[in-house]
C-alpha cells in the first residue's frame, strides 16, 4: 500500500487584502524527501511557507481557501487549527529557518536562553536539562566552542554560525518537517555549502522532510528531490529535479534557467587602460579589541592588511572571498567612510588618506557606492526626483529647478519610467530599488562606482538584469566598478580583473579567466569547489569542502604586533598569487588540496626560477 504524504497542499489561496498571493496552489511532499519551492520575489514562496506555519495572519495576511494536511497518526488540517492547537505543532513537528537569523533572533535574549524555550515549551524539560540539550543542539550543528556560544548575544556570530543556530533551534525537537525559507541566500558560497550539507546530513540522521524554498537554481539542483515551480502566485511547473533540468516545460522555467549565472561561461575580454581611476597602496585597517570592566585595548583586529590594487577606467575588477575576510571594510576604507591605519588611497590623481572632511568633499563626487539593501540606504522620506539627484545637488552639479529633468534622465539610464518621478522607495520591489540607488550613484557623473554586494539579495533574472545595465552604463559612460560579490558565477559575468581575498589580504588576483580557470591559490580552490552547480547529474561529483574556515583570532595581535606581509609572484603575465606563508600553509594543508601539476599551479617556496617577484609586489599585494 502506498504511503501517504507526510504535507499535502490542496487548492490553496492566500491573500493580503484584495491582493491574491496565491491561487489554488496544490503540492505534496513525501516522507524523507526535499522539495523545492522555486520563483521570484512576489511569486507566494513565502506566503506559503507562512501558510503552512500559519504565520501569515501576523503578517496581515489570510488563508482564503484550500487545505493544508499534515499526515500523522490524525491526519492534521492545519489551515483548520486553532492559535492553541497550532502552538502544539508549530516547532515541535513542523519547524522552520528564516532567510534573515539577525532578524528572527531576539536580540535582547542571550542564543541560549532562545533555544532552551524550545525544549522547555515542547519537551516540558526544566531549566537544567534544557540548557544541557541545547548544548548539544549546538554541538549537533557543529558550532565551535558550543558551551561559550550559549551566553552569547545574536550580533555577536557571523551569518552562518547565525544560520546554524536558527538550524539547532528549528531541530531542536526533530520536527517532521522542515521549511527552509532562503536560507542560504545571504551566505557565502563556502558557508552556504556548509549548511546545504548540514540539512542533508541531519535529514539523512532524523528522516525529516524538507520544503526548500529557494530562487537560485544551483541550490536547487543541489539538494532537492522534486520541484515546484512558482510565478505569480500560480503553479507553472513540477516535477523531478533532474526532468526539470534537462526538458523544463513552462516558459517561465526556461527564462528561469536561463538567467542562472553558469561558472565558466565566460568573462569580460581585459580592459588595456594605462588612465587609473583608483589606486590602493598598502591600505590596511584595524580595529581595537577591548576587554575587562574598563575596556582597555590591549590588542588589535587587523580587518585589512597591506592591500595593493589598481582599477583602470571603464574596467571592473571583482573582489570575492567569504563573510568576513575584509571586502566590505575595504571598500568603506577606499570610500573613507572607515580610516584607514596605514597605506594610501589616489583616487582619480587625488590622494584621498590625510584629507579632512572638508577637503575630502569635493572630491567624493568622483566615486559613488550602492550598497547591498538598497531599502536601508534609501531615504524613505524623499520622493524620487529628489532622492536620485541629491549627490548632484550636494556638489553643485545641478541649479534645483533643473532636478526633475536630471531624474528623468537618470531614470531613463536605468530603465525606469517618468511615473517613477513622484514615488517613494517603499513603493517598488527589489530590483527597481537597487536600479534608482545606481541612479542615485550616476547622478554625481563619478568615474568609479563601489557595488558592495549590490545583487546578492536579488532574484536570478532580476541580477542579470542589474549586472547588464552596469555593463551597459559602462560602455556608455567609461565608468569603472568594483564589483564586490560572493557569488562567483556573477562576478565572472561582469569583470575584467578578480581579487580573492582571504584573511584581510589580497591571495591571488588577475584577469578573471585565468583566475578561475587555473586558480592556483589553495583557498581560491577551496572557493571555486564550494560554488554549486545548476546540473542535479553532478550533484554526487566529490567536492572539497572544508567545514573550517579561517580562524578571526589570528587577525587578532597584541598593540603593535603587525600581520606577517605576503609576497605576490606573478606566475603568469598579469596572474599573481601570494607565496605560501605558515598561516596559508595550514589552510592548505586542512584542505588536503592536492598540488597541481599545470603552469597555472602556485609557486613552492624557494622556487625561484619559475616565479618573477617584483620590488612592489614585495610591498604588498597587488591586484
Amino acid at each position: 500500500m502506498t504511503q501517504p504524504p507526510l504535507l499535502s497542499v490542496e487548492n490553496l489561496s492566500l491573500a493580503f487584502g484584495s491582493h491574491h498571493a496565491v491561487r489554488r496552489l496544490s503540492f505534496t511532499v513525501a516522507r524523507g524527501e526535499t522539495v523545492a519551492l522555486v520563483g521570484e520575489s512576489g511569486s507566494g514562496k513565502s506566503a506559503t511557507a507562512l501558510a503552512i506555519m500559519r504565520l501569515i495572519e501576523r503578517e496581515g495576511g489570510a488563508i482564503a481557501g484550500g487545505r493544508i494536511v499534515l499526515d500523522g497518526t490524525l491526519p492534521l488540517d492545519l489551515a483548520a487549527l486553532s492559535d492553541r492547537q497550532m502552538r502544539e505543532v508549530r516547532g515541535n513537528r513542523v519547524a522552520m529557518i528564516f532567510q534573515e537569523p539577525m532578524s528572527a533572533l531576539n536580540p535582547v535574549l542571550t542564543l541560549g536562553d532562545q533555544v532552551t524555550e524550545v525544549f522547555r515549551l515542547h519537551q516540558g524539560l526544566n531549566r537544567r536539562d534544557a540548557k544541557a540539550a541545547a548544548l548539544a543542539a549546538f554541538e549537533r550543528v557543529h558550532i565551535p566552542d558550543a558551551a561559550r556560544r550559549l551566553g552569547q548575544f545574536a550580533h555577536k556570530l557571523s551569518g552562518g554560525l547565525r544560520q546554524r543556530v536558527m538550524i539547532a533551534a528549528a531541530l531542536a525537537c526533530r520536527p517532521d518537517l522542515l521549511i527552509a525559507d532562503e536560507p542560504t541566500t545571504a551566505l557565502d558560497v563556502t558557508t552556504q555549502a556548509e549548511i546545504l550539507a548540514l540539512i542533508g546530513d541531519l535529514q539523512a540522521e532524523t528522516g525529516m522532510s524538507v520544503l526548500f524554498i529557494t530562487h537560485d537554481m544551483g541550490v536547487v539542483a543541489t539538494v532537492a528531490d522534486r520541484v515546484v515551480v512558482l510565478a505569480r502566485g500560480e503553479k507553472q511547473e513540477e516535477g523531478r529535479v533532474h526532468d526539470i533540468f534537462a526538458r523544463p516545460q513552462a516558459a517561465y522555467t526556461r527564462t528561469l534557467m536561463a538567467a542562472t549565472p553558469k561558472l565558466g561561461s565566460g568573462a569580460p575580454t581585459p580592459v588595456l587602460s594605462a588612465d587609473p581611476v583608483l589606486c590602493v597602496e598598502n591600505l590596511s585597517v584595524r580595529f581595537a579589541v577591548r576587554e575587562g570592566v574598563f575596556q582597555t585595548s590591549r590588542a588589535a583586529f587587523h580587518a585589512v592588511n597591506d592591500v595593493s590594487l589598481r582599477i583602470g577606467r571603464g574596467e571592473t575588477l571583482g573582489l570575492v572571498g567569504e563573510s568576513g575576510c575584509g571586502k566590505s571594510t575595504l571598500a568603506r576604507a577606499i570610500m573613507r567612510l572607515v580610516d584607514p591605519a596605514e597605506g594610501r588611497v589616489t583616487l582619480v590623481g587625488h590622494e584621498i588618506t590625510g584629507l579632512s572632511p572638508q577637503s575630502l568633499r569635493p572630491l567624493r563626487r568622483h566615486a559613488q557606492i550602492v550598497f547591498q539593501d538598497p531599502f536601508a540606504s534609501l531615504n524613505p522620506r524623499l520622493p524620487v526626483h529628489q532622492l536620485i539627484t541629491e549627490p548632484a545637488v550636494i556638489h553643485g552639479q545641478v541649479a534645483s529647478e533643473d532636478t526633475r529633468d536630471l531624474a528623468l534622465e537618470l531614470l531613463a539610464k536605468v530603465d525606469l519610467g517618468p511615473d517613477a518621478l513622484n514615488r517613494f522607495p517603499h513603493q517598488f520591489s527589489g530590483g527597481q530599488r537597487q536600479r534608482l540607488s545606481i541612479a542615485r550613484a550616476l547622478s554625481a557623473r563619478p568615474a568609479l562606482i563601489v557595488a558592495d554586494e549590490a545583487v546578492s539579495a536579488l532574484d536570478v533574472s532580476v541580477a542579470r538584469q542589474i549586472t547588464d545595465l552596469m555593463a551597459r552604463l559602462q560602455a556608455e559612460d567609461g565608468v569603472s566598478f568594483l564589483f564586490i560579490s560572493h557569488d562567483i558565477a556573477v562576478v565572472e559575468r561582469v569583470s575584467h580583473r578578480i581579487a580573492v581575498m582571504f584573511g584581510g589580504q589580497i591571495v591571488e588576483t588577475g584577469p578573471t579567466d585565468r583566475v578561475l580557470s587555473t586558480p592556483a591559490h589553495a583557498y581560491t580552490r577551496h572557493l571555486l569547489s564550494a560554488v554549486p552547480v545548476p546540473d542535479p547529474a553532478r550533484r554526487d561529483q566529490s567536492r572539497s569542502i572544508a567545514p573550517a574556515q579561517f580562524d578571526r583570532t589570528a587577525r587578532i595581535l597584541p598593540r603593535g604586533q603587525l600581520p606577517q606581509r605576503l609576497i605576490m609572484a606573478e606566475i603568469a603575465p598579469g596572474h599573481f598569487c601570494a607565496v605560501p606563508t605558515e598561516t596559508h600553509l595550514r589552510f592548505a594543508t586542512a584542505l588536503a588540496v592536492p598540488a597541481r601539476k599545470s603552469t597555472g599551479a602556485g609557486p613552492r617556496p624557494g622556487d625561484k626560477a619559475q616565479t618573477k617577484i617584483t620590488a612592489q609586489e614585495r610591498s604588498g599585494q597587488t591586484a
